[in-house]
């Protein structure tokens, strides 16, 4: 009889581990099945970071100085400015001058002065206008017969990683990750909640751990086709340089992923509603949109934020992604931000596992 017993336990416990494999894989396949199927998703997950790399790419595309435009109320001093190649001269008078500088069609003014001297008139806050002061007051020395003291060469160097598209990519991908962790996995608990698929999923055989694991896969295997998407745009087309090694690189991915997801399903392990998720997931991601420099560099905000922005997991990510791509650190170098991210992936998965609602 004992004999008879341990052999159908081992066949029960035999069946019960081909079910949770199956049970897995098909949960699995419908995280799949709800992504392809949701072409709004499709379009923010892979289109639309290719869409804003584009434009901005283009938009801030590295090329030659552009001429400043200024007015001269006097033709002999536009003459002596017009040696200047960098400045675009317009004859006008003060009026005129005035109208124009006002509306932004020049950077800067000239009149002459009292004593032979001449008089600049611009907007010492706009950095083009400074630009444009710097260009004429040299034309007009050199114009005098005033000569440089000392000998100068440019020694001209354009050298991919110092570019606006290569400090964009990394942070859209930081974007692109965070968006897709917290909005895929967030809005599919939520919405399976409300329609009562959490309540009668947790009563089936089914455990508890498979149901978030198959999250966590489909995430996995989804990461590698958006960062091939967004990255491999960036090589082909702008040429943006990945100097560090990939695995290190798809390892920080995989973390950054982790982590959003974590957040994502502690924002979600509450929320009855779609609209009340949505106002968390907004509430959460706006201050990394903004702070944690996606478009431009977090170290611009005042020195006493910064112990908060460097405390944001999407500022953490990013300055890793931009670590190894483009200054090609090795995950050695970058303890911080790794700490930072393993700290809020530790943290939200354990806080929301102790908070999350099945009904």
């Amino acid at each position: 009889m004992n004999e008879i017993a341990g052999a159908v336990a081992s066949r029960v416990r035999m069946e019960r581990r081909r079910f949770s494999e199956r049970s897995l894989v098909q949960l699995t396949l419908v995280r799949y099945r709800e992504f392809w199927r949701e072409p709004e998703a499709i379009f923010w997950v892979f289109v639309f970071p290719i869409l804003l790399a584009t434009g901005l790419g283009i938009a801030f595309r590295n090329r030659p100085p552009e001429m400043m435009r200024i007015g001269v109320s006097d033709r002999h001093l536009a003459a002596a400015l017009s040696a200047d190649p960098n400045l675009s001269v317009q004859v006008m008078d003060a009026s005129a001058g005035g109208e124009a500088l006002r509306l932004g069609r020049i950077a800067l003014f000239a009149a002459p002065g009292a004593e032979g001297g001449v008089t600049f008139r611009y907007d010492d806050t706009n950095p083009e206008a400074r630009t444009a002061r710097v260009l004429a007051d040299r034309a007009v020395q050199r114009a005098a017969g005033v000569r440089d003291a000392v000998p100068v060469a440019a020694d001209v160097v354009r050298e991919p990683g110092n570019r606006y598209i290569d400090f964009l990519i990394p942070g859209l991908l930081g974007m692109n990750l965070m968006g897709s962790g917290i909005w895929g996995l967030g809005f599919a608990i939520v919405d399976a909640r409300r329609k009562k698929l959490l309540k009668r999923l947790v009563a089936s055989p089914m455990s508890r751990s498979e149901y978030l694991l198959s999250f966590v896969l489909s995430r996995i295997s989804m990461l590698f086709i958006e960062v091939l998407a967004l990255v491999g745009f960036g090589v082909l087309i702008f040429g943006v340089p990945l100097r560090g090694p990939i695995g290190e690189l798809m390892a920080l991915c995989l973390l950054a992923s982790l982590t959003f997801s974590a957040l994502g399903l502690l924002i979600a392990c509450r929320a009855q509603t779609i609209e009340a998720a949505s106002g968390l997931m907004n509430f959460v991601m706006l201050p990394m949109w903004v702070f944690s420099g996606v478009f431009f560099s977090s170290e611009r905000f005042p020195a006493m934020l910064q112990p908060f922005i460097q405390a944001l997991p999407l500022t953490a990510v990013i300055r890793a992604f931009r670590g190894n791509m483009l200054q090609g650190e090795h995950l050695g170098a970058m303890s911080l931000p790794i700490a930072v991210m393993i700290a809020w992936l530790v943290g939200c998965f354990f806080i929301a596992l102790k908070l999350f609602r099945w009904r």
